[in-house]
């Protein structure tokens, strides 16, 4: 039974996704699948949606409280009415959704694609796959692509990380920014790609896991060591958090050190300027601060540029790669998944009501293969008991008439049996798609004793 558990920007608040999302989804899969009923676990987790797809050993009745169980085992997590439950038919309309962009913040975008392909190929190299799971997103992914060929959608390339600059460009000019990439994780590429579209120039990288010097080699951008991530925060107008690191990387005590670095920077002997109203300089620690560290006193004019209002960081993290307490720094203003989700734009219509649709007659012919296949054990022993009978007949005749009457015979008997077979097959076929297999089974029970074969 294929049970899917979501829990996404639709139906869970965002502290509800970033408690899901703090997991580790590599180890998630072995987690589930090791429960006695579940033989496979498939794990996606993206910045908007928490899902696990299981493959229970259970009736359609059981299957559900298994899987809740199994979720709560696994993460920890006590709040299973967080994940919403969806079996056999629904689960499979809905990956595929997914994986067409249908279900995301932003209608159409194609990351989500690349994420459920690799899900399926993380829960393989874990080993928590079974046939049924493998079936399931084989085709989302083909079905994706179908809809991505026969529709509109996406076609501008749409996507949270392009939303979450076209947001940031009413407040920033790119052009002259001076940007920190904070990561090397899912959405850095992409970032680097939205930024310099829009004619960023001056942007650096900053990984706290160590791989930014080789991200920056790779993309031809400026690298931030470690040790001078708090300077290269206080001096960049954007910042753009895209790690995937399950803690808060950017917070306000690196910010306010930062700034403090960098007011201990451009101080010298005999550089001190006229006091300042505290909320116009650059590198006040807030705006009831005292006074600039670089005023000590009058005669000289401040050599840090005060035409900089504020300074902007996005949040790409899930969970969140910033702390909520830099809301609390100064001139600093944050702009994180939960925001840019309410500005996502209306779906397009038409082409989304045409993939919807191409979504609905996928599953429709996924939901019919896989009732058949159920019911594959059950036509199989009816055809062996035809057969056997047929067995049973032509040994009996096997001495008797010449050579060329057996041979008729036996043939005569072959046909009737494909004859007699042909309408019990077609009709557990009709009744799997209607999803009465107990029907079918019971049926072959009570007219030829044939049991055990579900």
């Amino acid at each position: 039974m294929l049970i899917c558990l979501t829990a996404s920007h639709k139906n869970a608040d965002f502290t509800a996704l970033e408690a899901l999302s703090s997991a580790d989804a590599a180890q998630l899969p072995t987690s589930f699948a090791s429960h006695p009923s579940i033989e496979g676990a498939i794990v996606v987790s993206t910045c908007n949606r928490f899902e696990v797809y299981l493959d229970v050993d259970a009736d359609r009745d059981e299957a559900p409280g298994i899987a809740q169980t199994a979720a709560t085992d696994a993460l920890g997590f006590h709040h299973p009415e967080t994940l919403e439950p969806l079996v056999e038919g629904r689960a499979a309309e809905h990956l595929f959704a997914v994986a067409a962009g249908l279900e995301s913040v932003v209608v159409g975008e194609g990351e989500i694609a690349g994420q459920v392909r690799r899900a399926l190929q993380s829960a393989q190299d874990a080993g928590t796959t079974s046939p049924s799971l493998e079936r399931l997103f084989q085709r989302a992914s083909e079905t994706q692509r179908g809809i991505k060929n026969r529709t509109g959608i996406g076609e501008a390339g749409r996507s949270i990380v392009r939303l979450a600059l076209d947001l940031a460009s009413a407040r920033v000019d790119f052009t002259g920014a001076r940007v920190l990439l904070v990561g090397t994780g899912r959405f850095a590429g992409v970032s680097l790609a939205e930024l310099r579209r829009r004619g960023a120039q001056h942007i650096e990288v900053w990984s706290p896991s160590d791989r930014g010097a080789g991200f920056a080699r790779s993309h031809a951008i400026g690298y931030v060591d470690p040790r001078d991530a708090p300077l290269a925060a206080a001096t960049a107008d954007v910042i753009v958090t895209c790690t995937s690191a399950d803690h808060h990387v950017v917070d306000a005590a690196l910010l306010r050190a930062g700034r403090e670095r960098l007011a201990a920077t451009h101080a010298f002997p005999g550089s001190a300027v006229q006091p300042h109203d505290a909320s116009t300089c650059p590198v006040a620690l807030d705006p009831t601060a005292e006074g600039c560290p670089l005023h000590a006193g009058p005669g000289a004019e401040c050599p840090v540029d005060h035409g900089r209002a504020s300074q902007l960081v996005i949040d790409m993290g899930m969970p969140r790669n910033v702390d909520p307490d830099v809301a609390t720094v100064h001139g600093v203003e944050v702009l994180d998944l939960e925001t840019i989700r309410l500005h996502a734009p209306l779906e397009h219509l038409t082409a989304t009501e045409d993939a919807r649709h191409l979504v609905r007659k996928a599953a429709a012919r996924f939901e019919r293969g896989t009732a058949e296949r159920q019911l594959g054990p059950a036509i199989a022993a009816l055809r062996e008991h035809v057969q056997g009978a047929m067995d049973a007949e032509l040994a009996r005749i096997a001495k008797r008439g010449t050579e060329e009457e057996r041979r008729l015979a036996e043939q005569a008997l072959r046909h009737f049996a494909g004859v007699l077979l042909h309408k019990p097959t077609v009709r557990a076929r009709e009744l799997a798609a209607e999803g009465r297999h107990d029907d079918f089974l019971a049926a072959i029970q009570a007219l030829y004793g044939i049991d055990d074969v579900a």
